[in-house]
């Protein structure tokens, strides 16, 4: 319904999902063409959304030691939730289960629910005046709220929420979620230095300590 709403076909939508095969960068681009942005900056923010699942592959590249021909269609059902499960597994046989039962389950029914809920906007005409066109947010700060666990990474999103709307009324459509992105080395960035600092003050705090028993046990050696 989110991708009917921003306006892509059925057949559009059905492609996406197919080719697509991961929430987060699904909504980043139907949200961004929903907001009129440029298709290739809307497409450039999926990929950037994407880029950890190429991480994912590198750790079960090694998990399942599966042959080089069926590596680019394993890639596919590379997702957060076929990786959790295949590194769960205690043995590389029902690592390679868990990967394909999982990704097989969830490949066909998030297409067939695709599928369904582009069908139903369809029959419910304008999307827009159902108020729809909020879903894709909806949806998305849903999935990402229970991965906020530490402060940093609470920052991070807090910084990208006010990157993103301040840089709105600024530059095109689309472009403030690449901008965006931005929050995550700066917040890093900062946080690495605070550690650097307190591990600096901490060194300093030994090194005092260190000289205060040094005299300590220098007065005790006159006073005997």
């Amino acid at each position: 319904m989110t991708s009917a709403g921003s306006g892509l076909t059925l057949l559009q939508t059905c492609v996406l999902s197919l080719l697509v095969f991961t929430g987060a960068s699904q909504f980043a681009l139907v949200g961004a063409l929903a907001a009129g942005g440029n298709p290739f900056t809307a497409a450039a923010g999926a990929f950037f959304l994407g880029v950890r699942n190429a991480f994912y592959g590198l750790r079960l590249s090694q998990v399942l030691a599966l042959p080089r021909g069926i590596r680019p269609l394993a890639a596919q059902w590379v997702i957060d939730e076929t990786t959790a499960v295949t590194l769960a597994q205690p043995t590389r046989r029902s690592a390679r289960i868990g990967f394909t039962v999982t990704g097989l389950t969830l490949y066909v029914l998030w297409n067939l629910t695709t599928l369904l809920g582009a069908l139903g906007a369809k029959a419910l005409g304008d999307t827009g005046a159902w108020g729809l066109d909020a879903a894709g947010p909806a949806v998305f700060l849903a999935l990402l709220a229970p991965m906020l666990k530490t402060t940093t990474e609470r920052a991070v999103a807090a910084l990208a929420v006010l990157l993103g709307l301040g840089l709105l009324p600024l530059l095109p459509a689309g472009v403030p979620v690449l901008a965006a992105a931005l929050a995550a080395p700066a917040v890093l960035c900062l946080e690495g230095r605070r550690r650097a600092n307190d591990a600096r003050e901490d060194a300093r705090e030994d090194a005092r300590d260190d000289a205060r028993d040094v005299v300590r046990d220098d007065v005790r050696e006159e006073d005997r």
